[in-house]
């Protein structure tokens, strides 16, 4: 992150997006209560099974972090890989399976909010990380790497993983539409980043890019989030509504990973003596989940007024809270020495 960024901050409608968030959730119900016309004409809006205005917003949440991809800084990997190791196995081994874990040990016989825990946890985050991280003041180079990582590992591992947990969870899914998923919804938005972004550089040099065309698609991905979820909403509202123990039972495990995730990365940046701005980005990103590919995926293989969209979409509404939280408790531990290491 630049200097000018770091000087001019959030501005505050992003400051604000965990009330905005909520805000567009009570806006999707009451849709769904007393305009569900608006909700069948959206759901009757697809092609091959997949919704077509929530494939635009997906896109639209996808492409911004997709632009983050930099190739050139994974060389710096070997200069100190420790942090970069640490959230690997954090994103593909401790967070998959502690919430495979959970799901089976509170979602027994629930076969698609199981399956939206195990597409929250199996998906490392690329995207809001690179705000936590800012506000934390973490290390942000280290953050940026780890992201573009991170694209390239979830477009590889994440249906593998996927299909493994779900395999010996006993849970059938359609593997062809969870690859096209990835596909869809990763490959394009990276494809399309890698390509825009070398065109825009090349005819209006990297400082616009960075100062212009970064915030726009920032904002416009904001926007594709909110309108995301006011429409998922407005076509589970009922279900909301007249089962609410399903937001209850699925909240639980949700809640738990993040608990056990983020006292895991704690203790293990601790334990392996990273200094803060490290061991803060490590924690973060190694606690995350990359929401949007776990919706668009339940959406794809279930429909988007599924049980299973439901559960991925309130992985998102407890993951900001959780994450901001993180945020001010990570400033806390650095006030009372809880990392040690040497700064790099």
């Amino acid at each position: 992150m630049d200097e000018t960024t770091k000087k001019e901050g959030l501005g505050l409608f992003e400051k604000l997006l965990p009330i905005w968030i909520v805000i567009c959730m009570a806006v999707g119900i009451l849709l769904s209560l007393y305009a569900p016309i608006i909700a069948e004409t959206i759901e009757n809006w697809q092609v091959g099974g997949i919704s077509i205005p929530i494939g635009i917003c997906l896109f639209f949440m996808m492409y911004p972090a997709m632009l983050n991809l930099q190739a050139s800084e994974l060389k710096k990997l070997a200069k100190n890989p420790k942090p970069i190791i640490l959230t690997l196995i954090s994103n593909w081994i401790i967070a998959p399976f502690v919430g495979w874990g959970l799901a089976r040990l509170f979602l027994p016989g629930n076969e698609q909010l199981m399956f939206a825990i195990i597409l929250l946890s199996s998906s490392p985050c690329t995207a809001m990380v690179l705000v936590w991280g800012y506000l934390a003041d973490g290390n942000q180079e280290q953050n940026v790497i780890t992201t573009s990582l991170n694209t390239v590992t979830i477009l590889i591992g994440y249906a593998p993983i996927v299909v493994l947990l779900s395999g010996i969870s006993n849970i059938s899914i359609d593997v062809i539409t969870l690859i096209i998923s990835v596909a869809i919804f990763i490959g394009i938005p990276l494809i399309l980043g890698i390509l825009s972004k070398k065109l825009i550089i090349k005819t209006k040099g990297e400082e616009w890019f960075k100062k212009k065309y970064i915030p726009i698609v920032g904002k416009i991905s904001i926007f594709a989030l909110l309108t995301t979820l006011i429409v998922l909403f407005s076509l589970n509202g009922n279900v909301m509504i007249t089962d609410f123990n399903l937001l209850l039972l699925v909240s639980v495990p949700l809640i738990l990973g993040f608990i056990i995730v983020v006292g895991y990365n704690l203790l293990i940046t601790r334990f392996t003596k990273l200094a803060y701005k490290e061991g803060v980005i490590t924690v973060i990103i190694g606690s995350s989940s990359h929401f949007e590919i776990a919706i668009a995926t339940a959406i794809a293989i279930y429909g988007v007024g599924s049980v299973a969209a439901l559960g991925t979409t309130m992985g998102l509404f407890w993951e900001i809270p959780v994450m901001v939280g993180l945020v001010y408790l990570s400033k806390y531990l650095k006030r009372k020495h809880w990392w040690k290491g040497i700064p790099m």
